[in-house]
């Protein structure tokens, strides 16, 4: 199917940055190394990803996103981020990466470009982040991406066998080791429209989000039986599940703390 170009001579003159191409096949030339997709069953939710290997060679790289440049005002919108971007970099996805306070902080482990913007948070309290155990998704520098469980991760930072370059946590982990959480009720009736990241057996980093209200414990089968994900991590949910995925025609226009978000960059 061939690519169809969402940007007239206008939208070009205007942002460059903002355009996108339309496209739903992974084997388009653009999209071998990521895809964005909708799904009906076993509930209807968009997903997109990228292949792990594409972070390692220098044309796509996995950022979070929260600030305006040189300023502590957040972004807030996926708008705003298009605004800030070089022209040679493109914005094929990105969604809300974790929760946040009334003035758009993230309230866990944040860092960004090896600048830790929050501590990592291993208190007790209420609430979905601290259902425990709670996670950390992160990488290095060198792009390799893993969902760690918070404590786990500590103690892996602590004798410098993990080196994180940007992370974020959240909670709670839906998929701990190719278990579903262990707090989880398959019977449960508390459905939300939820979003999350999952590293897959495949090769793959999964983002998610669901288009119908779900149970965490259908969100997590979701990642552990039908994407194949050994570890995956809850981000949010209700008003602050945003997706911006312009190949499929998303475009939230929620506001929200940090964003996470696949660039390719072009020289």
């Amino acid at each position: 199917m061939p690519t169809l170009p969402l940007c007239t001579a206008l939208v070009i003159l205007l942002s460059v940055s903002a355009c996108q191409p339309v496209s739903t096949n992974v084997s388009d030339s653009d999209t071998q190394n990521w895809s964005c997709q909708s799904q009906d069953t076993p509930f209807a939710y968009s997903t997109c990803s990228i292949k792990a290997k594409a972070l390692t060679n220098g044309r796509y790289s996995l950022q979070l996103f929260w600030q305006q440049p040189d300023s502590t005002q957040p972004l807030l919108t996926f708008d705003a981020l298009l605004a800030t971007l070089p022209a040679e970099q493109t914005l094929h996805f990105a969604m809300n990466a974790g929760m946040y306070n009334e003035k758009y902080a993230p309230i866990g482990y944040t860092v960004i470009e090896g600048t830790e913007k929050r501590a990592l948070n291993l208190k007790e309290g209420g609430g979905n982040f601290h259902l425990l155990p709670n996670g950390v998704l992160w990488w290095d520098k060198s792009g390799n991406v893993k969902i760690t469980e918070s404590h786990t991760l500590n103690k892996q930072m602590n004798d410098g066998t993990a080196q994180t370059w940007y992370a974020t946590q959240s909670g709670p982990m839906l998929v701990i080791n190719d278990e579903i959480h262990p707090q989880f009720n398959p019977d449960s009736t508390s459905l939300k429209i939820r979003n999350g990241a999952g590293v897959c057996s495949d090769g793959s980093i999964q983002f998610v989000n669901s288009d119908a209200p779900v149970t965490f414990y259908q969100f997590a089968s979701l990642f552990k039986d039908e994407l194949g994900c050994p570890n995956a991590l809850f981000l949010d949910g209700g008003i602050a599940s945003a997706l911006y995925a312009p190949s499929m025609d998303k475009h939230d226009k929620k506001e929200m703390g940090v964003m996470i978000g696949v660039i390719e960059h072009k020289n």
